[in-house]
């Protein structure tokens, strides 16, 4: 794996999958521009790195925008790879042994396993090369991104938030983007969902200050591990280092006794102090495809912040789909279906996340079918496994349906199944916990779900229904949606990011599943938010710049302006 995040650049250039950019561009926005323009190439496009931010400090953006990128920066050929180590590693655990020479034929799993914990090391790290303490804390010196026109200033977009649990000193390690306010302090994003917002709680019944660290860089595994939908109690840092088969090594902080990575580029010490009462964060242009609102988060203030000597900032773009965050998705499917299919649903063949359900909205499921009721005992327990408990809408598929097939290639199957599809016997209808970012739930973090059961239906089921010319759904648009000529991809987006299944989705007594996609602002209290597109004069000036940045031929044309219709007032809600 790699030292340093300077080494996994090296490494993009070699291959042929990082574009160097040495004209002077701005962190406000236009950085976000051209970011857009690549991530949304086939593919994935290409890594950027921008020499010139006007602080010293290059800003990397796309680094794992594609499957060739999350691969290398995973250390694997192909994604499937990690999710076979884990099934194989399970299945030898669990393998009974009849005697003590089994038995001891264990050690060497057991020696491994070892070599995976992350270790205290008492030196300093490259991370701590230069230190900014006093006046010179200034998180201003930092390029930290504005992505969005609308959003509320300049957001750290992959931050990694180490907290640690008072009592257990059990550590986490998350992804919570930071708003800065001011030199020394920022918000704090986490949800009540979130390990950080339980580890909050636990302060503030303690009546304590709670030590916060956040490191940027290093090796790009560290971000992904962040990222990862690990059960509550589970250290980040040992799946770092069962990917990387080393052990991450982790140094003593400088001002609040927290321990992080030893190769990180930055470190941003300090506390929340959860007597403070909460600020009002936002808006942020969000990985949904539209704004997140104003709300109110607990406020970090910042003590000192380190950093190596030719650190980098890394950063991510989020916003209307594909964007980097759909490759991130895929290695959370192919790493942890395993894990699924023991712990939750033996009978699962196969997950896919459509990048246009922007992780918990859309989901398909394909499953090894043997009884009655089987699709929807399947739904049931996802939404209640960890964050598969966030899922919307959900298709399942009968695994002889879907041989061979895979990701996209999906789609084909389901259109095929709803030419069978009876909504009034297939469809089950349910509510629970959603994520806090779904606009459309009538109640934050709390609203419908939708299983559509497309499996072959056994006798006790009712058979087969006869093949329909017509598929029993329909949709409502909005007239400017229906004139923006969006395809698949984008309507799947906006209708199951506009749509919550028991408000807005109902069966007529025809027996068609109707579904209401249309923007509802009146719908909910909190407001209903804007699509998120780049400003029109940005959109100019990067087309403008085209050759300045070093680039040939003529501009890639701007993802935004495709979307511009789609806006509905100039702020980041309707």
């Amino acid at each position: 794996m790699y030292k340093n995040l300077t080494e996994y650049i090296a490494a993009l250039e070699q291959t042929g999958e990082l574009i160097r950019i040495s004209a002077p561009v701005d962190p406000v926005l236009e950085i976000a521009e051209l970011t857009d323009r690549q991530a949304k190439r086939p593919g994935g496009g290409r890594a950027l790195l921008f020499e010139n931010t006007g602080t010293g400090f290059p800003v990397l953006t796309n680094m794992m925008g594609s499957e060739r990128r999350i691969c290398m920066a995973l250390g694997v050929e192909r994604l499937e790879e990690i999710g076979e180590r884990i099934e194989a590693l399970f299945a030898e655990a669990v393998r009974p042994r009849a005697g003590w020479l089994e038995k001891l034929r264990m050690l060497p799993l057991l020696g491994e396993m070892a070599q995976w914990m992350p270790r205290d090391v008492s030196r300093k790290g490259e991370c701590q090369q230069v230190v900014w303490r006093g006046d010179e804390v200034d998180l201003g010196r930092l390029p930290v991104l504005k992505c969005w026109p609308h959003d509320g200033g300049r957001f750290v977009t992959l931050p990694l938030v180490h907290t640690v649990d008072p009592e257990t000193k059990i550590r986490n390690v998350g992804m919570y983007r930071m708003q800065i306010f001011d030199r020394r302090t920022t918000g704090m994003h986490w949800h009540r969902h979130k390990t950080g917002e339980r580890h909050y709680q636990e302060y503030k019944k303690r009546g304590e200050r709670m030590p916060v660290a956040v490191c940027v860089g290093g090796d790009p595994v560290y971000t992904y591990c962040a990222t990862a939908p690990l059960p509550d109690g589970v250290d980040e840092y040992l799946l770092a280092g069962f990917l990387r088969r080393r052990p991450v090594e982790l140094v003593e902080c400088l001002t609040n006794g927290l321990r992080v990575p030893a190769d990180c580029d930055f470190v941003i010490e300090g506390y929340v102090d959860p007597a403070e009462p909460k600020v009002v964060e936002g808006d942020f242009g969000d990985h949904t495809g539209f704004y997140s609102l104003k709300d109110l988060y607990p406020q970090f203030h910042v003590t000192c912040i380190t950093h190596r000597r030719g650190a980098v900032w890394p950063a991510t773009l989020v916003g209307i789909p594909p964007m980097e965050d759909a490759w991130i998705q895929l290695a959370s499917e192919r790493i942890f279906l395993a894990p699924i299919r023991l712990a939750v649903a033996p009978e699962i063949r196969d997950l896919w996340m459509p990048p246009a359900g922007v992780a918990h909205n859309a989901v398909v499921c394909v499953i090894e079918k043997s009884y009655p009721g089987q699709a929807f005992k399947v739904a049931n327990a996802l939404w209640g496994a960890g964050q598969m408990s966030f899922n919307k809408f959900l298709a399942v598929l009968s695994a002889e349906d879907a041989t061979g097939v895979s990701g996209e290639g999906y789609l084909d199957v389901i259109r095929k199944r709803l030419h069978r599809f009876d909504p009034k016997r297939d469809a089950l209808f349910s509510r629970g916990a959603l994520d806090v970012l779904d606009h459309s739930a009538p109640q934050t973090g709390f609203g419908g779900k939708l299983c559509l059961d497309l499996t072959r239906k056994l006798p006790e089921e009712g058979g087969e229904r006869p093949y329909r010319s017509e598929i029993p759904i329909e949709v409502l648009w909005d007239d400017f949606v229906a004139a923006a000529g969006l395809d698949f991809d984008e309507l799947l987006w906006l209708a199951t990011g506009n749509t919550d299944p028991n408000r807005d989705v109902s069966i007529t007594p025809e027996g068609v599943l109707r579904v209401d996609a249309r923007f509802k602002p009146s719908e909910v209290e909190r407001g209903w938010p804007n699509v998120v597109t780049m400003s029109p004069e940005i959109i100019e000036q990067v087309d403008a710049r085209w050759t300045d940045y070093g680039f040939a031929g003529d501009p890639l044309p701007s993802p935004s302006r495709r979307y511009l219709s789609l806006v509905r007032s100039d702020s980041a809600k309707l």
